[in-house]
């Protein structure tokens, strides 16, 4: 089958890989970089809205303790990694409706190892800006619960935003054999945790219920939506949610910088209140996309 782009202006895109600028299909790492040898890399995904990128040094904040949490040596600078992804969008001519996928991995290898002494090239950036609408439908989207559960803290801290996830891409792979837009994932008792890809939020009697940021990613798309109900004077609770409360809250959604903020319709069958986009929803999306619009760091070009 032939490949077909999602958009096809991504065909020519001119990609950041170690220190230089190269044209999609020579955008290449070496069999011998951590990210091919072990997933090991860490990374975040940025949105370009009308010239500024949105929530631009709490993603490189979180990138860079990442990085540090892993042990990675000789880690860029947040000028240095400002420097390249402001040389890519203008490289390609990008101010609005663009996807960056910013990726740190540990660097290439001495010898196929897992050992990260054998790690003496120093870390590899990557900055991959694609043109790239929201992925769900404004509609809303429809999930099922995965088998796959949520790695736990003693496991590996939810709080690294780290390129090994395999967990997500099996739960995924579920939810597309069910044919449905993504998976909810629960942590190892049972409770909510998040989807493959995106935070989630419910809605019961007017209150916003989310779980804890324990075995989920403590996301920055999360953490505004929660301070953006908090100031239009909704009641913002974190707990531990049972599927049972997914099943009968009044309104629900997930919320992740490649989404926004995403109605759920239905889940494992069931209806989501009315099968609509809901009140409060609706005010949380429009809050957002004013903070989208109005706020974020200004392209230099």
């Amino acid at each position: 089958m032939q490949p077909q782009l999602p958009d096809s202006r991504n065909e020519n895109i001119l990609i950041y890989v170690g220190s230089e600028l190269l044209p999609r299909q020579e955008a290449k790492i070496s069999v011998f970089d951590s990210l091919a040898q072990g997933g090991d890399g860490v990374w975040e995904g940025l949105r370009v809205y009308k010239g500024r990128i949105f929530a631009l040094d709490p993603h490189l904040d979180r990138l860079l303790d990442s990085a540090h949490a892993m042990a990675f040596t000789q880690i860029p600078t947040r000028e240095e990694i400002k420097k390249a992804i402001f040389e890519t969008l203008e490289a390609n001519g990008m101010r609005d409706e663009v996807h960056i996928r910013l990726t740190l991995s540990r660097g290439m290898k001495v010898t196929s190892s897992m050992d990260p002494t054998k790690n003496q090239y120093g870390p590899c950036l990557i900055v991959l800006a694609e043109w790239k609408a929201p992925i769900y439908s404004r509609s809303g989207i429809r999930l099922i619960t995965s088998a796959i559960r949520r790695n736990p803290p003693q496991c590996i801290d939810s709080k690294i935003h780290h390129n090994n996830l395999i967990n997500n891409i099996l739960a995924k792979i579920e939810a597309n054999v069910a044919g449905v837009d993504d998976a909810i994932m629960l942590d190892i008792y049972g409770f909510v945790s998040e989807t493959n890809a995106t935070n989630i939020f419910l809605i019961k009697r007017g209150e916003l219920l989310t779980p804890h940021a324990d075995s989920c990613l403590p996301g920055i798309t999360r953490r505004i939506v929660m301070e953006i109900a908090r100031e239009a004077g909704i009641t913002v609770i974190e707990r531990n949610l049972s599927l049972t409360e997914v099943y009968t809250a009044d309104e629900m959604f997930t919320t992740g910088t490649v989404g926004e903020l995403s109605p759920v319709l239905e889940v494992d069958g069931r209806r989501i209140g009315s099968s609509e986009t809901g009140p409060v929803t609706q005010k949380l999306q429009q809050l957002y996309a004013h903070l989208t619009e109005n706020e974020g760091e200004p392209l230099p070009f």
